[in-house]
């Protein structure tokens, strides 16, 4: 009887925010005792911004022991074992942004309205304790650390040193650089060879867009009310700027420079690949609308779309039409994600979501999707997963059609 390796490259966790402290250098401290009501404070007003509070405190209602998976490593395997998850990538904030790193080291690594001398203390506390954590189940936890690129790259590359000696496989950098150069510039060649070195994954998580332009100030003031459709902006541009890194990574010669360079855009759905690399592709292509804008593509020796095959992975939790389009998106681009412990994602149902979206696929594409390819982009050791797969992984023959 065949079971199918599941890993998921999309999972969260994070301590409950006073829990952070005792990771902090001592020295941030003070600050931290200072700044923690206020990061409570603001991460519920958000929750009113977005649309969000009563979902979250309906998704929250008598789960609080799988829940306290995304800091307790008992709980955590316990969730993972029942949804036949052999391996996962962790991002940080754990359940619906309430277990977010301190001073602006959250999923979005704001480049703007922070400090980056505190920001980088909040980074470096989660990295310690999820170092911690993965190391009670190395085999199946493929950490993502958290590195602050914009500042100093030096800095940067040294934060990325750290997390390979301590066990964290891949990291996350911001998705937005605001007043920063963006990631075209020469001056990340650094951080790109020391990813290149060590094979540490590079990640664009989604999130991160124009908040304060659809959404204006909050509380609304009496002047403007509250900005109608902000929700509306935010979900239709939010996977345009999670996928916007790699237009300058492949514009700029990045991965022509860097070949075993990899990258991951997660959770900015996959359905806007097609689109994209046709773009791309298009503007790469001679043709009379190019003729008068000079040579901007001999740098270049692959198409677009051909150093995305080979660079660029795509973790997503899975919608039937992404998969429809596993052919134009790339079989071997697309890798699924559970999204544990947030509520848009697929725990607690996630047996009956595969059963529903795989419905008719071959075997080989699913082996592939949900867990193949992450396993070659994280470097799983599928030899020590085998045998809890064959424990906990779904039997193959449920999806055979």
């Amino acid at each position: 009887m065949s079971r199918l390796m599941m890993i998921s490259s999309d999972c969260h966790a994070g301590l409950p925010p006073e829990r952070y402290r005792e990771y902090l250098d001592p020295e941030f401290r003070e600050a931290f005792d200072q700044a923690l009501p206020i990061q409570v404070a603001n991460t519920r007003e958000a929750e009113k911004m977005f649309l969000v509070q009563e979902i979250n405190e309906e998704w929250r209602r008598g789960r609080d022991a799988e829940l306290s998976g995304a800091w307790d490593h008992d709980e955590r395997i316990k969730v993972l074992d029942g949804d036949g998850i052999a391996g996962e990538v962790i991002f940080p904030d754990g359940i619906t942004e309430m277990n977010s790193p301190p001073f602006g080291a959250s999923l979005g690594l704001p480049a703007r309205g922070v400090d980056p001398k505190l920001q980088w203390a909040g980074a470096r506390a989660h990295n310690r304790w999820l170092a911690e954590l993965c190391q009670m189940a190395p085999e199946r936890r493929c950490g993502v650390a958290l590195v602050l690129a914009l500042y100093d790259v030096d800095e940067a590359v040294a934060e990325v040193r750290w997390a390979k000696a301590n066990g964290l496989r891949s990291i996350m950098i911001p998705v937005m650089w605001g007043e920063y150069p963006a990631y075209h510039h020469p001056r990340y060649t650094p951080l790109w060879n020391v990813c290149e070195e060590l094979d540490m994954p590079i990640h664009f998580h989604s999130g991160p867009a124009e908040q304060d332009t659809y959404f204006g100030t909050w509380p609304p003031n009496e002047e403007d009310g509250t900005l109608v459709g902000g929700m509306g902006i935010y979900v239709s541009e939010v996977a345009f700027f999670v996928s916007r890194p790699l237009t300058f990574l492949i514009w700029g010669g990045v991965f022509e420079r860097h070949p075993n360079l990899k990258v991951a855009v997660t959770e900015g759905t996959a359905v806007w690949v097609p689109e994209f690399l046709s773009l791309l592709d298009h503007r790469y292509g001679a043709h009379r609308g190019s003729e008068k804008l000079g040579d901007y593509r001999s740098h270049l020796s692959l198409k677009p779309s051909e150093y995305f095959a080979r660079n660029i992975r795509i973790g997503t939790n899975l919608k039937i039409a992404e998969i429809e389009q596993r052919h134009e998106i790339g079989v071997g681009t697309m890798m699924w994600g559970s999204d544990y412990p947030h509520p848009e994602g697929s725990w607690p149902e996630t047996s009956e979501r595969l059963d529903e979206n795989f419905k008719g696929v071959p075997i080989e594409d699913i082996r592939a999707i949900v867990g193949g390819n992450a396993a070659e982009f994280y470097g799983f050791d599928t030899e020590k997963l085998a045998p809890l797969v064959d424990q906990i992984g779904p039997e193959e023959d449920r999806f055979r059609a």
